[in-house]
């Protein structure tokens, strides 16, 4: 039995990203395994021996209250110290950072990522793509990754965390107002994403898992302790023309803007 935590979908729910955990489900029943979700709400103890974690976005109030439920509760870190998977979206990304800015102040966050959010000077929103660096528990990927962002947090990334994607497309973690005094600022500008320890985080909407399939097998094979090429292949062509539509998106790419 795979059991999926889809963690606080009450308060980090906003934009479908409960959807991440629905194609965890199917992906991981279309190959003959017994899976669940078990959503876990606010004021809910997060268990810690899930084999998988989801969480997904949410404004700002929804983020703070995230922030200190978690934070209190302490099951979420436990899991992730131990090393089980966990796939955070956008405000989900902001929370697991070491702080995040939220209703005009600076709140605590839980900390599994060496990531802080500030503001950005205009809101990403719009098609966003990336090559894959490998980093860490993600070395298999070898697909480009697409989803949809929109937020107006710039994430920037400490030494202890790897982004997930190198930027081919869209704005990414971070503006050129936010990394302009950095001494790694245009490295930070082609940042997407985040990846440390067993966290994987990314400002991909979409749901990302179903754009990308590859990251889902991915993180089931995390999950089941396999290796990502242990995974029977599934086939749905109407993915793989998702994928292809949205990488001919409209939106031209950025070294053309």
């Amino acid at each position: 039995m795979l059991n999926i935590g889809l963690v606080l979908p009450d308060v980090l729910g906003t934009y479908g990203d409960d959807g991440n955990a629905l194609v965890l489900r199917q992906r991981a029943r279309m190959r003959g395994l017994k899976a669940e979700i078990h959503p876990i709400r606010l004021g809910e103890p997060v268990p810690e021996t899930l084999d998988i974690y989801t969480l997904g976005g949410g404004e700002d109030t929804a983020q703070i209250l995230a922030a200190d439920h978690l934070i209190s509760d302490g099951g979420l870190t436990r899991a992730a110290n131990a090393g089980r998977p966990v796939f955070a979206i956008c405000a989900g990304l902001q929370v697991l950072g070491e702080s995040f800015r939220a209703s005009g102040r600076i709140i605590d966050g839980v900390g599994l990522l060496d990531a802080t959010t500030a503001g950005m000077q205009d809101r990403a929103i719009g098609e966003v793509a990336s090559e894959p660096t490998r980093a860490g528990i993600t070395s298999n990927l070898t697909e480009p990754l697409t989803g949809f962002e929109n937020h107006l947090g710039a994430t920037i990334l400490g030494p202890s965390a790897q982004p997930l994607g190198t930027l081919t497309r869209g704005n990414g973690n971070a503006d050129q107002a936010a990394t302009a005094d950095l001494s790694d600022g245009s490295a930070q500008r082609t940042y997407e994403g985040a990846v440390q320890g067993s966290v994987i985080a990314t400002y991909m909407h979409g749901p990302a898992l179903a754009r990308n399939p590859q990251l889902a097998d991915l993180l089931l094979a995390q999950a089941m302790g396999v290796a990502l090429a242990d995974l029977e292949p599934i086939e749905i062509p109407a993915v793989d023309r998702l994928r292809v539509e949205r990488f001919n998106a409209s939106e031209p790419p950025r070294s053309q803007r």
